[in-house]
C-alpha cells in the first residue's frame, strides 16, 4: 500500500457551482504527493507512477520529469530514476480537460503571440474561456479550435485528442491576456511555472472607495463561502480555504472610485474579487460581490443616473488582465505581453474623470 494524498487546483470546483460556466479558476494543474511503501522494490518513477496516476500516460509523466515537475525528497530526478521505500515524491502535471466532443467556432481572436508551441490571446469580455456542461460553443478554446484545425470544418474533435492546453484561464466577465499550450511539452512546462509561482501578472481594477495608501498587500484565505457555494469568501483565520495573497498599487484616486493594479501572489478563483471585498473595495460593477450598486457618493437623482449609466456601459466587473510574463517552455526565452484596456473600461474610467474633474471646477468656482 502506498499514502497518497492529492491536492488538487481549484479545477476540481465545478464550475457551474460559482455562478459561470467558466468561473475564475486561475491555476489549472495538479499537485500530487505520495510516499512510496516500506515493501516496495526498485522501479522505475516513470512505470511506479504509470501505475498510480489516473488520468495520465507514461509519456505525459516522462516529459513532467524532463521539465524538472517530479522531485523525490525535494530534488528533481529523471524518468529512470529507480523509487525507494519511503521516498517522498511530488509531481506537478497539468489537469487532464474533461472529456467531451469540441467544436470549432469561428470567432474572431487577438492574437498577441503565438509559435509552434504556445499561443498568447487578449480576450475580449462576456467570452467563456473552455466547454463546459451546458455551454459547449461559443469559448476561446472553440475558436482556437478553429485557428488551430481549420480542416475540421464543423466537425467536433475529441478534447483528449487535441491541444490546446489549458494551465490558467480566467472569468468570462474579465478581459485580458491569457497563454494556452499547443503541445504536451509546453504545457506541462508552463503548469510548472504557474506551481513555482514564477508566472509574472498583473491586473487592472476599478473598485469603488479612495485610498489614504499607495497600496499594500492582501492577505487571507479564499474558499468556497460556507453559506453560498455559488460564490468565494476570505477565511483570515485560516480555518477553511487557500492561501492567498494579492498585491496592490493604487494608481488613480477618482473621488468615489480608484484605479488600482493587482498583483498575483497565488492563483485562486475569484481572488482579486474576493480580496478587494473583503478590505472594503469591492470591484466596480461587480454583481457576483456587490459592487453593481451605488457604494459610495450621496445618492440624489443626477449622481444615481449617473452610475447607472457607467453600469449599463460596463455591465460586468472591472476587471482586465493587463499583463503576462513568462519563461518561454521550450526556448527558455523570457517573454513578457501587456495589452490595453477594452473599450467598455476605458470608457468607464474616463467618465469618472470627467465627473471629478467638473465637481472639482464647480467647487472652486462656489469658493470663489
Amino acid at each position: 500500500m502506498i499514502d497518497e494524498n492529492k491536492f488538487a487546483s481549484l479545477d476540481s470546483i465545478d464550475d457551474s457551482e460559482l455562478g459561470s460556466p467558466d468561473a475564475d479558476q486561475d491555476e489549472l494543474f495538479e499537485h500530487l504527493k505520495i510516499i512510496v511503501d516500506k515493501n516496495q522494490g526498485p522501479l522505475r518513477i516513470d512505470k511506479f507512477l504509470n501505475n498510480r496516476v489516473q488520468n495520465t500516460s507514461r509519456n505525459k509523466i516522462q516529459q513532467a520529469a524532463d521539465d524538472g515537475s517530479i522531485l523525490v525528497n525535494g530534488v528533481a530526478v529523471k524518468s529512470n530514476y529507480k523509487v525507494k521505500p519511503d521516498d517522498v515524491i511530488s509531481i506537478v502535471l497539468a489537469h487532464p480537460p474533461r472529456e467531451i466532443e469540441l467544436y470549432p467556432d469561428d470567432i474572431p481572436l487577438d492574437i498577441v503571440f503565438e509559435d509552434e508551441y504556445l499561443i498568447v490571446i487578449n480576450k475580449p469580455p462576456g467570452l467563456v474561456v473552455h466547454p463546459a456542461y451546458g455551454h459547449y460553443r461559443g469559448t476561446l478554446v472553440n475558436a482556437i479550435i478553429h485557428h488551430m484545425y481549420p480542416h475540421l470544418g464543423d466537425k467536433p474533435i475529441a478534447s483528449d485528442s487535441i491541444r490546446p492546453g489549458l494551465v490558467h484561464r480566467i472569468d468570462k466577465n474579465t478581459s485580458g491576456l491569457i497563454v494556452l499550450a499547443k503541445t504536451e511539452q509546453a504545457m506541462t512546462g508552463l503548469a510548472k511555472q504557474f506551481f513555482d509561482r514564477t508566472i509574472k501578472r498583473k491586473y487592472l481594477a476599478l473598485v469603488w472607495g479612495d485610498f489614504n495608501v499607495e497600496g499594500g498587500k492582501i492577505s487571507g484565505n479564499v474558499g468556497r463561502s460556507l453559506s453560498d457555494r455559488k460564490v468565494m469568501e476570505v477565511f483570515p483565520n485560516g480555518d477553511f480555504g487557500k492561501h492567498a495573497v494579492t498585491h496592490y498599487k493604487v494608481i488613480e484616486n477618482l473621488g468615489y472610485v480608484s484605479l488600482v493594479e493587482c498583483k498575483l501572489e497565488t492563483g485562486r478563483t475569484h481572488q482579486i474579487r474576493v480580496h478587494m471585498k473583503y478590505i472594503g473595495h469591492p470591484l466596480f460593477s461587480d454583481e457576483t460581490y456587490g459592487g453593481n450598486k451605488i457604494l459610495k457618493g450621496t445618492v440624489y437623482s443626477k449622481y444615481r443616473q449617473y452610475v447607472e449609466n457607467c453600469f449599463a456601459i460596463m455591465p460586468r466587473q472591472a476587471l482586465h488582465a493587463k499583463s503576462l510574463g513568462f519563461t518561454h517552455p521550450i526556448t527558455k526565452e523570457e517573454l513578457f505581453f501587456e495589452c490595453e484596456l477594452p473599450a467598455d473600461f476605458t470608457a468607464v474610467v474616463d467618465k469618472w474623470r470627467n465627473y471629478i474633474s467638473n465637481r472639482t471646477a464647480f467647487d472652486n468656482q462656489n469658493q470663489e
